[in-house]
């Protein structure tokens, strides 16, 4: 870019080393550019100037003409304040500074006349205004906002050393005038063209200088578009990369083993959805290229028989595969399930996991070297330096977004040519995280269940009709069925928690004295964890009462009934999740979300969307509306492998779908990005390399 990017921002008036310390430790900034890019989060319209008369509390801010009539100091100690009484002929209202009290004292002036601005609120009948913003209103004299002010982002620390948002947008002034020459662009004057782009000089001063409305969107959305832009060229122009260097091994034929499963050990029909996406990965796996491919599926769309099968066509070619999943629970589950599967079948599968006994670690590690051992099933313990295959050449990542970049691409290192590579996920992606957090990744998606399953039926009930609640268990053990009775265990409140769990398991015991009931949470040994999960999957037990443990990898087909305590306490995707505990038989299933009956308007949006779908996408997407893209379970825009500074994934689907299309546009005149016309691309790419968008997550 321009030398923005070396001026230290230090060296801006205003700031000096104590500021540009703050600055750098509080918001990362660094530079004139970094500054730039600190983006406004909100605008108010300063347009226009309110009578005191007009104003309420419900106002979110107000802008008043008038005199400061009076000034006062009350209390004392930490209750210190000064109140000034501000009039504008039209009525009175309070202004009230807490802290720099001496500072305020000295510049205020009683009798001058100031435009006022802030934040009003009631209190004792009368309108307040904490901490406002005054400018002395004089003759002539334009004042500092007029139209839209931007709000910037600050800290307490920044606030208690007077950068305030306010001092934000003037340190902005200072670089715009420091800074006369125009900023350099940063995209290609053929995508600015093609996009009718604003040019970037123009998008960095509207953003934080707009003179109106219109203005700002056209800014905005080259801001955005550009973001999102380098996002999907960076990570197409990797898969055009890979494409071009590495080559994956060709699986030339469909043998013995394969064709012998499929028409003896079959479970089931497979689903068109099934059969299109093993055609989609045959297709790879021939291709003489790696194959990179995510496979969605919602929770009991068989995932895993799909995987399965391909990992026989792996082994029809002699090579070995192996599955890796996040817990000893699931990845015992998939062992037991995919042994049960291969019945009379001559394929030799093993388990590997933290708890396997050194003598079966010894016989694994040598059947692996050897050649004899095909599919090894496992959790991290398969990325240990000691597991060393043969001829590695299809690795299965089951809920893959549990594993680290470093954790994954250790496995993929275990051969000398890389191995396919099939990563799977129960948890729907919405579009456009697919496009953005796994964009290199070619996707394939199961969207119907297998025959015979019946939809779950989800309803809301609050705490009031627990009585009830329970008559249905009864009748569902009654009808031969089993049940999970869920709490959540959260960090910040697991003690208490912890507390409601175990009285729930005493109430549950009380309530169903003829009934065997379970227990499991994540604090429990592993053995007792095993036993108590054992219990229930044999039918022992007919109640399981636990926590989110059993979120994946519990497959018990008896199981109808999911109750979810404290469901508001969960987001949508987890609520999800637990529901597709159930339903996995024949028999008609059904999930209660238990609330109390004080609900946000956000969480009755959850229990109504919870109620009305099970399509795990659209429930998905929801939770990404109202949540942001995160981890879609934690803080908005966290848990991305890049930092989006002013592009929002929850929102800008429309322009990541336009910047996608351009990047794709460009790389399929030049997909290595070797032309000079391409140039500026490859320099911006080096220099977002460069700073904090960890670009290696996005696999």
């Amino acid at each position: 870019m321009s030398d923005l990017a070396t001026r230290n921002i230090m060296y801006l008036p205003g700031v000096g080393p104590k500021k540009a310390e703050i600055l750098k430790k509080e918001l990362q900034i660094t530079s004139f550019e970094d500054l730039l890019y600190h983006f406004p989060y909100k605008y108010v319209d300063r347009s226009r100037i309110y009578s005191i008369r007009e104003i309420n509390g419900e106002m979110p801010y107000i802008q008043v003409k008038g005199k400061i009539i009076a000034l006062r100091l009350v209390g004392d100690g930490r209750g210190k304040r000064m109140v000034g009484t501000f009039s504008d002929g039209t009525g009175t209202l309070d202004l009230v500074w807490f802290k720099g009290i001496k500072y305020f004292k000295e510049q205020i002036k009683p009798g001058q006349p100031y435009i006022l601005f802030g934040k009003p609120t009631v209190f004792n009948n009368t309108i307040n205004v904490v901490h406002p913003e005054l400018e002395k209103e004089q003759p002539g004299k334009v004042p500092f906002f007029q139209g839209l002010q931007p709000f910037y982002n600050t800290t307490e620390k920044m606030k208690n050393n007077y950068l305030t948002s306010r001092t934000i947008f003037k340190l902005v002034q200072n670089v715009f005038h420091n800074y006369q020459s125009a900023i350099p662009e940063t995209l290609p004057a053929s995508v600015i063209h093609k996009m009718k782009l604003m040019k970037l000089d123009e998008a960095l001063r509207y953003i934080h200088l707009p003179p109106d409305a219109q203005t700002l969107q056209k800014a905005t959305f080259r801001l955005k578009f550009e973001e999102l832009f380098y996002i999907q060229l960076n990570i197409l122009r990797l898969r055009n990369q890979r494409t071009y260097n590495i080559k994956g091994h060709v699986f030339e034929k469909i043998g013995t083993i394969f064709n012998q499963f499929y028409k003896q050990n079959l479970p089931f029909e497979l689903t068109d959805a099934q059969k299109r996406v093993i055609k989609e990965m045959r297709k790879d796996m021939g291709s003489g290229q790696q194959m990179n491919r995510l496979l969605q599926g919602d929770v009991g769309s068989g995932k895993t028989l799909v995987a399965l099968m391909i990992m026989l066509i792996a082994i029809d070619n002699k090579f070995q595969t192996c599955l890796m999943a996040p817990t000893e629970i699931l990845a015992s589950q998939h062992f037991e399930t995919i042994t049960e599967m291969l019945q009379g079948i001559n394929v030799n599968i093993e388990l590997l996991t933290g708890s396997t006994r050194k003598s079966d670690r010894d016989r694994i590690h040598a059947s692996l070297r050897d050649g004899t051992l095909d599919i090894l099933i496992g959790t991290h313990a398969l990325i240990e330096d000691t597991v060393q295959f043969k001829n590695l050449g299809l690795v299965v990542i089951d809920e893959q977004h549990r594993f680290g970049v470093a954790q994954r691409a250790r496995l993929w290192k275990k051969n000398i040519s890389p191995p396919h590579v099939l990563v799977m996920t129960a948890t729907p992606i919405p579009r456009t995280l697919a496009m953005t957090t796994y964009g290199d990744l070619d996707v394939s998606v199961i969207d119907e269940l297998p025959p015979g399953r019946k939809p779950v039926q989800t309803t809301h009930v609050y705490h009031n009709k627990r009585l009830g609640v329970n008559k249905f268990i009864q009748e569902q053990i009654n009808a031969g069925r089993q049940i999970y009775i869920v709490y959540p265990l959260i960090e910040e409140s697991e003690s208490m928690d912890f507390k409601n769990l175990t009285e729930g398991y005493e109430y549950i015991k009380e309530v169903f004295p003829n009934q065997k009931v379970s227990m499991v949470h994540g604090k429990m040994k592993p053995a007792e964890k095993d036993a108590a999960m054992q219990d229930f999957a044999s039918g022992k037990s007919k109640i399981l009462v636990s926590t989110t443990v059993i979120e994946v990898g519990v497959n018990v087909p008896n199981a109808s009934v999911m109750v979810i305590e404290s469901a508001e306490r969960f987001g949508l995707s987890q609520l999800h999740q637990l529901r597709g505990r159930v339903g996995r038989g024949a028999e008609q299933s059904y999930c209660i979300l238990m609330t109390g009956y004080k609900l946000s308007n956000e969480t009755r949006k959850r229990m109504e969307i919870m109620t009305r779908t099970n399509d795990g996408f659209e429930i998905a997407e929801a939770d990404m509306k109202l949540r942001g893209p995160g981890d879609l379970e934690g803080t908005q825009q966290s848990g991305l492998p890049f930092e989006l500074k002013i592009a929002n994934l929850a929102k800008d689907t429309r322009i990541l779908q336009m910047a996608r299309n351009a990047a794709q546009d460009i790389l399929s005149d030049d997909p290595l990005l070797e032309k000079s016309e391409n140039a500026i691309l490859l320099r911006q790419l080096k220099k977002l390399a460069q700073q904090k968008m960890n670009w290696a997550m996005i696999s």
